[in-house]
């Protein structure tokens, strides 16, 4: 099973998925913000942190099986899921297969749009690099992931951010680059899903196309989107905002029939 921790006392369970080459630390510096209303149950998603490679080709399918896994050892039916980037992807593939456990999807500086053509090849021309020089390749994209207007300030986080990757299994964060590349389409799961849906977008990040993702989000009364200034990385770059977001927005009970 996958290693996972569970913290907090809030009566909600709020379940976090980290995103490539980070685990469970990542949620650190929101965690104080987030544990006063949920009950925070951390996992590290396969071939990150301290669980074991799944597969060759780990699909976000094939994760969110082994994230059911875990909540039915914990024997949790109702919950609210949220991802930060490939935790995304794994929460929307949690999200197509078993959306009655879920109270709301949040994805957080994520996408439901699949790689085009160019970000693909990226993605296949990486395989080489991460396999024979994993390090390199941590420590040439982990910085750009940040917002460059506040690479300064933001220096210890991008130190944080690049031990984390460095600590990653490269031949885990290949099998999921791998699984990354065969993702799908995913905007009907947003279009067809009853419960809450959260996004949480970054101005300047470099990893998702937040203007296309936010400009075609199907418009339901369910789902409620936020633009941060900032990167890829809400986390370490605005984590007292993104926490006040979650609680309010996951916090505020919905009526049992949304009229469309």
């Amino acid at each position: 099973m996958l290693n996972f921790e569970r913290t907090g006392n809030g009566k909600e369970v709020l379940v976090l998925l980290h995103g490539f080459m980070e685990n469970i630390s990542i949620w650190s510096d929101m965690e104080p913000h987030l544990s006063k209303n949920f009950s925070l149950l951390k996992i590290d998603l396969p071939g990150h942190g301290q669980s074991d490679i799944i597969a060759e080709v780990q699909t976000m399918e094939l994760m969110a099986e082994e994230v059911k896994k875990v909540l039915d050892d914990q024997k949790l039916e109702k919950v609210h899921l949220l991802g930060h980037s490939m935790g995304g992807y794994i929460s929307l593939g949690f999200a197509e297969k078993y959306p009655e456990y879920l109270k709301s999807l949040t994805l957080f500086f994520s996408s439901y749009l699949p790689d085009d053509a160019e970000k693909k090849e990226q993605r296949i021309k990486s395989y080489r690099i991460i396999e024979d020089a994993f390090a390199h390749y941590a420590r040439a994209g982990v910085p750009n992931l940040f917002n460059p207007n506040e690479r300064d300030v933001l220096e210890g986080k991008i130190e944080t951010a690049l031990e984390v990757a460095l600590s990653t299994n490269n031949m885990g964060a290949l099998a999921s680059v791998k699984g990354m590349v065969e993702r799908t389409d995913k905007k009907h799961i947003l279009e067809n899903l009853d419960c809450k849906i959260l996004v949480l977008a970054g101005k300047h990040d470099n990893a998702v196309k937040t203007e296309p993702m936010i400009k075609n989000l199907p418009d339901r009364t369910n789902i409620k989107s936020y633009v941060l200034d900032c990167g890829h990385n809400g986390h370490w770059e605005k984590p007292t905002i993104c926490a006040e977001i979650i609680n309010t927005e996951l916090l505020h009970h919905l009526p049992k029939h949304l009229v469309f």
